[in-house]
């Protein structure tokens, strides 16, 4: 079976520097793959390879087949390929429903005006208001972003995401900066979104990965040093040694 994601040879460098050093992975349709490793490891810049936002020095990535390495960003938004930021990204002097309408509207191409009430711009809300009720924000709708809680950012641009009807997400960071509260709502919510999307994770928090993932990859100094289920890579010699080791004596 094709793999959703499939990514073979991929490279990025800065001068001398290789941040990502021919970097090979699949990912199935409807799993979770987690991709771990220290800082500095090129996690976030494989995703920015991934989303097209950075355009690779060499290699490929296919989406349900598809070559689209040499897409940018939105192109591959409208194949289904959506993300999340590090750092939320989100408009704070919007409205947490407008911030989710301007999703539908980029994926629909339909004209919307915030104040001038439409039957178009009726169905642009509805599909707004199905994202937010999906990541348990519906009674956050009508609030300025700008003053959700940083978890309720996390949540929002998830709901962001998913308005964009994609099938494949990319999760950079979710958790970083959350509190455990906020952290146990996000954990709830990916493992619910597995159900209905695959999912590339990226995150230091180990107890979560490991509680989420189906399958891992794991990089260090821009390399995949090993790739499979979590308790397979758990237990690998080298992936101890370069991080895991590390991880849980901290």
């Amino acid at each position: 079976m094709t793999p959703l994601l499939s990514v073979r040879n991929l490279r990025k460098s800065y001068g001398a520097l290789k941040v990502t050093d021919d970097v090979s992975l699949d990912v199935a349709a409807g799993e979770l793959h987690a991709i771990i490793g220290p800082n500095g490891a090129g996690k976030t810049t494989l995703i920015h390879q991934l989303s097209g936002s950075l355009p690779s020095d060499s290699g490929t990535v296919h989406l349900a087949g598809e070559d689209v390495t040499a897409l940018p960003m939105m192109a591959r938004v409208r194949r289904g390929l959506a993300r999340s930021f590090q750092i939320t990204s989100i408009l704070d002097g919007f409205s947490v429903l407008e911030n989710v309408a301007l999703a539908v509207q980029a994926r629909s191409g339909s004209s919307f005006r915030f104040f001038r009430p439409a039957a178009s711009e009726a169905r642009l809300n509805d599909e707004a208001l199905a994202a937010l009720a999906r990541v348990g924000l519906a009674d956050r709708a009508g609030r300025r972003a700008g003053s959700l809680s940083h978890g309720e950012k996390r949540q929002l641009e998830l709901a962001v995401a998913l308005a964009t009807g994609a099938s494949l997400l990319l999760l950079d960071e979710p958790l970083a900066g959350t509190g455990p509260e906020e952290s146990a709502i996000l954990v709830g919510l990916m493992r619910e979104l597995k159900a209905t999307h695959t999912i590339v994770l990226i995150e230091h928090d180990m107890e979560a990965v490991f509680a989420l993932a189906d399958r891992m990859s794991v990089l260090v100094y821009g390399r995949v040093i090993a790739s499979g289920a979590p308790d397979a890579v758990r237990s690998d010699p080298a992936v101890r040694a370069a991080y895991l080791g590390e991880e849980e004596a901290a």
